[in-house]
């Protein structure tokens, strides 16, 4: 079994989402251009981010010369799998009816719903 990944705070997040759009590795403009139209933040800070996040095991950090490349050592994918687990698991006590019933009164259009609906009877999940 995978180790659990820590849920990460919104703003190392966003950083990871970012970095998670490109093709590895990605360069600091590349997540700064992501990161400028949402949530615009100080180069310091963003150093800062990366390297908490490198130190979490979230990304690898490659030096290149003066600058750096940044290669996520956890996918997309993985880290939304272990937190929908852990949302299922300690928000909804494991009740899958719980957690579909948290999942319709989230604000979801009916069109998003059945769109899952079709994904999970075809089982494209």
């Amino acid at each position: 079994m995978e180790p659990t990944l820590r849920k990460l705070p919104d703003t190392e997040l966003e950083v990871m989402q970012a970095i998670w759009a490109y093709e590895p590795p990605v360069s600091r403009e590349q997540i700064r251009q992501i990161l400028d139209k949402h949530h615009p933040m100080a180069q310091t800070t963003l150093l800062t981010l990366l390297t908490r996040l490198s130190e979490k095991g979230f990304l690898e950090i490659r030096k290149e010369g003066r600058s750096a490349r940044y290669v996520p050592l956890v996918s997309r994918r993985e880290y939304l799998g272990q937190q929908g687990n852990r949302f299922i698991h300690q928000l909804c006590g494991g009740s899958l009816p719980t957690f579909a019933a948290a999942l319709c009164d989230s604000g979801l259009t009916r069109e998003e719903l059945e769109e899952l609906r079709e994904l999970l009877e075809r089982g494209a999940l």
